[in-house]
């Protein structure tokens, strides 16, 4: 028999609340078999849901895998024992809160499984820990139910994106972000308002009633769902949408003049135009304090081909400076506002689009939140979408997805 020191020392060591260890066995080439007693002498019902002081009705005892020991698998030999309620004089089996029902792995065994898969595969997974693929699956299947089911908590600041299922398809999944804690908490397969809707409202009022802003990009969708769903919350358009906008602008602009020139007749001068827009696509998108010194010089020589093309560029860094710059709604209103004036003949769409977002624009300047956050997201969203291992439907996409995000936080 094991020593009264040797049990308390597997004790602390095991730490598995509510349990005492009472026996253990080393048995070579196999492992460590440690015999658990549950000290807990009241329970929950799991009929009528009152605290009972339980009647024994049939021991139950069953072998768990836990965390491994050095190069020794560890298993927990416990009773899970068949109880009758002193209340409802119904049966029911105990809970265990370590392990999940009709499981036969501690929780935490399986959360290090389902780590290591997310950053491997399934395959070398099962032969590393010796378990089998389809332990695995199940699983992944198991943690990854809860946490689809699971409804965000504290949800004041909700992100809306979406990334492409197929790069130029126009096929979409939508994603719905918590912005202060930085991570996915849902995905919704159709970028379709009803859907979206649907998904939203299954977390409920009290959650959806809480929240006071949803920051959005250009699609009117989310507008309309934010004040449907959300009314008491600000809507904020990402700014970094707003200037991508600006930014393909000009971007459109450079081609269309690079068009128009190449078919100018006079070599000379549509060989001089053509080498001053040359390399200048970067020069214009790129931020005016991270241009380098040819790239300056570049931008210098645009102005005696194109002149329109810095004009634009001046234009959309003025805009810029201004996101940065201004401290709160009415500041920025009124800095946007002189902004707008020149701008219609340069930047047609993007004058049109500030116009009728104007107050989702400046709402912006109140708590400064922006998409950055989602975007980071989405990056890792299509890196898994792109490993795969595996995951090839939407749901398994989402699976891993909310698997990766629990597994960060």
């Amino acid at each position: 028999m094991p020593s009264a020191v040797e049990l308390y020392i597997i004790n602390r060591f095991l730490n598995i609340e509510g349990m005492k260890v009472i026996d253990y066995r080393i048995i070579e080439n196999i492992g460590i078999f440690v015999s658990l007693k549950n000290t807990s002498s009241e329970t929950i019902c799991q009929k009528c849901g009152k605290k009972t002081e339980f009647i024994l009705h049939q021991n139950n005892f069953i072998l768990i895998r836990d965390l491994p020991f050095g190069e020794y698998q560890v298993y927990l030999k416990v009773n899970r024992r068949l109880l009758q309620c002193s209340h409802c004089e119904k049966r029911f089996s105990e809970d265990l809160e370590f392990v999940r029902e009709r499981r036969r792995h501690t929780k935490r065994f399986v959360n290090k499984i389902v780590e290591e898969v997310l950053n491997s595969d399934i395959k070398n997974v099962a032969k590393r820990n010796d378990v089998s693929e389809q332990e695995i699956e199940t699983f992944l299947k198991d943690l990854g139910r809860e946490l689809v089911e699971e409804k965000p908590r504290d949800l004041n600041k909700l992100g809306i994106d979406e990334i492409a299922v197929v790069k130029g398809q126009k096929n979409y999944y939508v994603v719905l972000v918590d912005l202060e804690k930085k991570k996915v908490i849902g995905l919704v397969e159709k970028r379709k308002e009803e859907k979206i809707i649907e998904y939203l409202k299954n977390w409920g009022e009290e959650i959806l009633s809480n929240i006071k802003e949803v920051s959005i990009d250009l699609w009117k969708s989310y507008k309309s769902i934010a004040a449907q769903l959300m009314p008491q919350a600000s809507v904020v358009v990402d700014r970094f949408h707003v200037m991508k906008q600006v930014t393909d602008e000009l971007d459109a602009a450079r081609r269309k003049i690079k068009r128009e020139t190449e078919q100018i007749k006079n070599k000379s001068e549509k060989e001089t135009i053509l080498n001053g827009l040359k390399n200048s696509k970067y020069v214009l998108l790129k931020n005016q304090e991270d241009l380098n010194k040819s790239e300056q010089e570049k931008l210098k020589e645009l102005q005696g081909v194109a002149p329109i093309l810095t004009e634009m560029h001046a234009l959309k860094e003025e805009l810029r400076n201004l996101f940065e710059s201004c401290k709160d709604w009415g500041n920025g209103l009124l800095t946007i506002a002189d902004w707008l004036k020149g701008v219609s003949k340069y930047f047609p769409k993007s004058f049109g689009t500030i116009k009728r977002w104007i107050g989702e624009v400046i709402a912006y300047f109140d708590e400064r939140t922006t998409q950055g956050v989602v975007e980071g997201i989405n990056n890792k969203l299509k890196l898994i979408k792109r490993r795969g291992y595996g995951f090839r439907n939407f749901e398994n996409f989402r699976l891993r997805s909310f698997l990766t995000w629990h597994f960060i936080s």
